[in-house]
Parts: C-alpha cells; structure tokens; sequence
C-alpha cells in the first residue's frame, strides 16, 4: 500500500509538473507572438473640438520583429483600428543589425494608408550620426515624416505634434554613479525644443519616458514613450520587473500616468533586444483616442 501511494504521489506531482511547464510555456510564448491592443480614451480641457474623437495609434521598440509575413498581423491591427495618424516612438531596429529591411517595409506599408511620424530611440543613435541621417532619409522616401514638430489642422483648428531625442548621455544607468549627474531638466529641454510660448494642445513623442516630470513642465499635455518593454517580466498586480537603465521595478514601465493636467502613454513595446525575453508582457499595439471635456 505505501509503494502504491508513493507512485501515486510521484504521478500527481509529475501531472502539477507538467501542467506547471506547459503554462509556463505558452504564457512565454503568448508573450512574444500575440499582439495585444491596447485603447486609451483621454478627455483634455484645451483640445478643440474639431479633433473630438481623433485616434492615434503607437507602435514603439520593434528592434527589427515580425509578425507574419511581411509584418501582416501588425500591418492588420493597426487598420483595424481606423486611426487618423501613426506614431512609431524609436527602437524600430536593434543597434547591431546591419539590415533594415523589416523596418522599412513596415513604414512603407503604414505610409499607404496613414500619416506616420517617427522619431529615432537609442538603437538608432548608437549606429551614429550618418547612419541616423540615411535612415532617416530612406523613411522618408517612404512617405513617413521624421519628426520635429508639425501642426495638425482640422476644421480650422490645430493641435501640434512634437519630436524630441536627446543626448545618449540622458539614458541613465543607474548602478553607474557617474551617470546620475546627468538629468534631463527643463533647461535642457528648452534648449532643444525651445520654450512652449503657447496654450495649444500638444502631443510629444519622447521615445525615453523617464523625464516625464520634464516632460509635463515644459508644457506637453500628451506624452507617447517606449523604452522600457514593459520592464520585460511582468509580475501579475506589481508591474514591470526591469528596466533599460538596469533599475528593478521601474517607476514608468506600462500604461497611463498622470501629472497635473499633463498625460504620459508608455507603450510596451513590440520585439526585444535580446532572446526574445518577454513574459506575461505581449508585444502592444497602442489606439488612443483624444476626447474634449
């Protein structure tokens, strides 16, 4: 009787073992292959009225990934949702590819349909200045704007649109004392972008969102960032667990934030840097819609 139970023991912990392993398994891979919409809807006092009801669409960080062929499955869920531009927040490739063949396909398909503004994340700076500049140029022979900053006009009214990469200095790491001297204040902000001279409703693309109370000083009502990939392993109910800047438990990882009247969007990226290291964090594809109060 006791081998019997021994067994039976044995055979119901290889059961709990193996139920364990399996959705273990298919929750890693759910997190690199499914794509997962997810939609915003953002009441801002300033907004006019004409643009009640504008929809944008983020993707950020596709360090070169695919979904289908020729990135059909991404290409499908950001028409499905019908948006009226398409903001690609940086890291579109990985710093050691040599090939931007996904990218630039991607952009040239998107370009079909919508406007698509782009700004450039660390991947693209750490290829350096000439390598920016062709990519860059190429994107845009594609039809995506590289973006500064634009105005948007409906109906007579207008909402800018505003671009903004800084110095490779600015993405910390926080384990390197060294770096913590640099912070990316207003001043530093201004010198880049100028100050806000006035109250129209602004959209910032930022690809780093770890100066968001910079961000929110300088007079954005809208930031769209990426960077952090959803801090990699997300931990059901607490977040994020890693950051780029080698901090546990980032404070910007995923989602909405708020600051005074000032919001921030963080997208959890599309593709990884390395091993494809994602889990319970889908690859995200981010639909906002602008309502007025």
């Amino acid at each position: 009787m006791g081998k019997r139970t021994k067994k039976k023991k044995r055979r119901i912990g290889l059961k709990i073992f193996m139920l364990i392993f399996l959705f273990l398994f298919a929750s890693w891979l759910a997190s690199n292959v499914y794509l997962q919409t997810v939609k915003y809807e953002l009441s801002f006092e300033n907004l006019p009225k004409a643009f009640d009801g504008f929809k944008i669409v983020q993707l950020s960080d596709l360090h070169s990934a695919t979904f289908g062929i020729d990135n059909r499955r991404l290409i499908n869920a950001v028409k499905s949702q019908l948006p009226d531009i398409v903001v690609l927040t940086g890291d579109m490739i990985n710093s050691d590819d040599t090939d931007y063949t996904v990218f630039y396909s991607l952009c040239g398909e998107l370009a079909k349909s919508f406007e698509v503004y782009y700004i450039v994340g660390n991947h693209e700076q750490e290829k350096g200045r000439d390598e920016v500049l062709e990519i860059e140029s190429e994107v845009e022979r594609l039809g995506v704007t590289v973006l500064e900053s634009v105005e948007i006009e409906r109906d007579g009214e207008k909402i800018n649109l505003c671009g903004l990469w800084f110095n490779l200095r600015f993405y910390q790491d926080v384990t390197d004392e060294s770096a913590k001297q640099y912070y990316f204040n207003i001043a530093d902000m201004n010198n880049i972008m100028g100050e806000k001279e006035t109250d129209e409703f602004t959209v910032l693309l930022s690809h780093n969102p770890v100066y968001f109370e910079t961000y929110a000083q300088w007079g954005a009502d809208l930031t769209l960032s990426g960077h952090i990939h959803g801090g990699m392993v997300r931990i059901p109910f607490v977040g994020g667990v890693f950051s780029p800047e080698k901090e546990l438990f980032p404070k910007y990882d995923s989602g909405k934030y708020t600051l005074d009247d000032s919001v921030m969007i963080v997208n959890r990226g599309l593709g990884n840097r390395v091993f494809g290291l994602r889990f319970f964090n889908c690859p995200e594809v981010t639909a906002i819609t602008l309502k007025t109060k």
